[in-house]
């Protein structure tokens, strides 16, 4: 089944596995792509992957962050990224551009920005986003974002993409309006169920009117939101009834959504769960204390709810870390296929399913079984770029498989894109050359990687 191709809106995925959206620092400063960008998204086109989805692209001149990471609020963006497209597309591997606008959910910038703070309504979030206090959206700020998603999904075909996707999940700003435990405005945008989904709506018939009817537009959806995971986190001001405060979003109203999106047009639903990035349902796996720390630290400087959440977290014993904000974080192997055979039930578009899959036999299973249409996946991507390959070959792991530590996640936006957990490799060198490969074509970093490897430094061993 893994092996059957699948075709979306004219569109020809060779295989059932993609890869999700996975980003990091590899554009220039001023949010065009780099080199590094294109080789990163060719090393898994050139692996067999049917197709990429790209990391959250930002559509907003200056909500962007972190740093580094790719826009596409401009059209001097259009021909740097038509460029690398045409070359991924070249090994026969579909790309989708994912879109969003992190709302107050941007996490870093070089000094405390107002525009950073933009959100459905204003409150205290501790874990998420740097300044201390969000701000609610005006309904020309509300106007502007939709016309900057519109606009963007032009430039995205322009640039020669097979798809559009939107992200409503992650706790980004679309997210912020459907979640009722953040979302607490009193006119149009909030209060039922449906005014929360308005944002959304709008969005997608402004992008639907700038692509056309025949292009590929997708959403990624939260299925719960688990408002109370991290479980250390502080959100204020509280709201009621509890249940909206406690847990978000629940799968009853999701799937409301997701026959509502069905209505308007939309191609496929890309299913994850949990609210904010990162979050212990959205990233399975274990807690990546010493890297949530060293982001706060790094961050620390933005305003004080960042310098609070920078001394508490570095103050906190580890093991009592590992309670609080680490609570429910574990690994769930494909969990959100169960979700999708819930989607699969009310809608009949397609369905991706997201998070923890590795094992080629799950894969095979809830394929087979209807629970989704596809499989996207990143983490174990990022650990073995020719999972796919493996997969055609037979086998069922990898040797050296993703753990789910979950330290790329957070790295990623600090340093380079890659994996971090020393546990998979012989040596620190050879860990650093599959992190420093991206810059490299994909055809020329095996014999780096094999040189690199022969002059091993022991892992837990400092180079003098």
């Amino acid at each position: 089944m893994i092996f059957e191709p699948f075709t979306m809106k004219g569109v020809s995925f060779k295989n059932r596995i993609l890869r999700s959206s996975i980003g990091g620092r590899t554009a220039y400063y001023d949010g065009t792509v780099s080199t590094a960008w294109k080789n990163f998204e060719k090393r898994f086109a050139s692996n067999d992957v049917a197709g990429i989805i790209s990391a959250t692209i930002a559509i907003d001149e200056s909500r962007w962050a972190p740093l580094e990471y790719p826009k596409i609020a401009h059209d001097r963006f259009i021909p740097p990224m038509r460029e690398a497209i045409r070359q991924v597309k070249a090994y026969d591997c579909r790309y989708i551009m994912q879109l969003g606008d992190g709302g107050a959910h941007v996490q870093m910038g070089l000094f405390p920005q107002s525009a950073d703070s933009k959100s459905s309504s204003r409150g205290l979030d501790l874990l998420y986003g740097y300044r201390s206090i969000s701000s609610e959206m005006s309904t020309e700020d509300i106007s502007q974002t939709i016309s900057e998603f519109a606009q963007a999904a032009r430039r995205v075909r322009e640039i020669g993409c097979d798809g559009i996707e939107i992200t409503a999940s992650k706790g980004y700003l679309i997210h912020q309006f459907l979640n009722p435990g953040v979302n607490r405005r009193k006119d149009g945008y909030g209060g039922s169920v449906d005014k929360r989904f308005r944002l959304l709506r709008e969005v997608i018939n402004a992008v639907r009117g700038e692509v056309g009817d025949d292009y590929i537009v997708g959403v990624r959806i939260s299925a719960e939101d688990f408002n109370h995971l991290p479980l250390f986190n502080v959100r204020w001001p509280i709201v009621f009834p509890w249940r909206h405060h406690w847990r978000g979003s629940t799968l009853k109203e999701t799937l409301h959504y997701a026959q509502e999106l069905e209505k308007l047009g939309v191609d496929y639903l890309h299913i994850s769960s949990g609210y904010g990035f990162i979050n212990p349902k959205e990233n399975p796996g274990a807690f990546p204390y010493k890297e949530v720390r060293m982001f706060a630290s790094y961050t620390r400087h933005l305003s004080a709810k960042a310098r609070v959440r920078s001394d508490v977290l570095n103050l906190m014993p580890e093991w009592l870390a590992h309670l609080t904000v680490g609570h429910g974080w574990k690994f769930e192997p494909g969990k959100h296929a169960e979700y999708g055979k819930k989607f699969k039930e009310v809608v009949k578009i397609p369905v991706i399913a997201n998070a923890g899959f590795q094992d080629r036999d799950l894969i095979e299973r809830v394929l087979t079984d209807g629970s989704c249409d596809l499989v996207s996946m990143a983490r174990p991507l990022l650990a073995n770029p020719d999972l796919v390959k493996q997969y055609r070959e037979g086998v069922r792991m990898p040797e050296r498989p993703c753990t789910f530590c979950n330290r790329c996640a957070v790295r990623t936006a600090v340093f380079p894109l890659g994996c971090y957990d020393p546990s998979r490799f012989k040596s620190i060198a050879e860990m650093e050359a599959q992190i420093l490969g991206w810059s490299a074509h994909p055809d020329e970093v095996v014999e780096e990687e094999a040189a690199a490897a022969a002059a091993a430094v022991p892992v837990g061993v400092t180079p003098n």
